[in-house]
């Protein structure tokens, strides 16, 4: 078994209602965000999939989350844009946008701050 990761960066707001704190309140982060891949077979060059599809689909979804306040997104409307339920978004989107391909996505950690991070994985 093989498994693959790559990495890509993003900024938004949120704010988590109901919570009783600091991020009850309107505030922004810095976002990091990266996907692992698993694979059980590589190809004849030896590849399981190119890095660059990776990124590529990483991109497409976090140019949708860029620069937002999340809450304002249909995703979050109804849930709490946590680094939890954005990383369960993310997981299932990188697993449409990669359904064709030979590998499967593993998990997606989204870190919040350099020190914090939630992942989700199936």
């Amino acid at each position: 078994m093989y498994k693959l990761m790559v990495n890509a960066n993003f900024a938004a707001a949120h704010q988590l209602k109901g919570y009783a704190g600091k991020c009850e309140a309107l505030h922004g982060h810095n976002w990091k965000v990266q996907l692992y891949v698993t694979a059980e077979k590589i190809n004849d060059i030896g590849l399981a999939i190119d890095f660059t599809e990776l990124k590529k689909c990483l991109h497409t979804i976090l140019e949708t989350l860029d620069h937002t306040n999340l809450n304002e997104l249909a995703p979050f409307q109804t849930t709490n844009p946590s680094s939890e339920n954005i990383a369960r978004y993310i997981f299932q989107r990188a697993t449409t946008g990669l359904k064709e391909k030979k590998v499967q996505v593993d998990s997606i950690r989204v870190w919040e701050s350099e020190n914090a991070y939630a992942e989700y994985y199936h």
